[in-house]
């Protein structure tokens, strides 16, 4: 399944508590869910908060997946891009 990143320009989100990101993390578990019973897989897999951001890391089977879930949970999906592949410092080594 393709995976993407998306970033949600959030104005002050590095100074959100930890409370604030657990109900953040709680609503798109909900629009998750919701989502898997009517047959659409995403999947969230991790997020950077920084400054004034959050950057996640989705698998979905499209683009128009990621909207609808940022649509339904209200978060804000400024851009959203196709990941086409990963390197690390491993990668160096062939």
């Amino acid at each position: 399944m393709p995976k993407y990143l998306i970033e949600r320009k959030m104005p002050g989100a590095g100074s959100m508590s930890a409370q604030d990101l657990q109900g953040a993390s709680a609503v798109s578990n909900s629009v998750l869910a919701a989502m898997q019973k009517d047959g659409k897989n995403v999947q969230w897999v991790e997020s950077y908060v920084t400054d004034d951001a959050i950057h996640c890391v989705y698998l979905a089977p499209d683009e128009a997946a990621i909207h609808e879930h940022a649509r339904t949970a209200g978060f804000p999906a400024d851009s959203v891009q196709q990941i086409r592949a990963t390197i690390s410092p491993a990668t160096a080594e062939g």
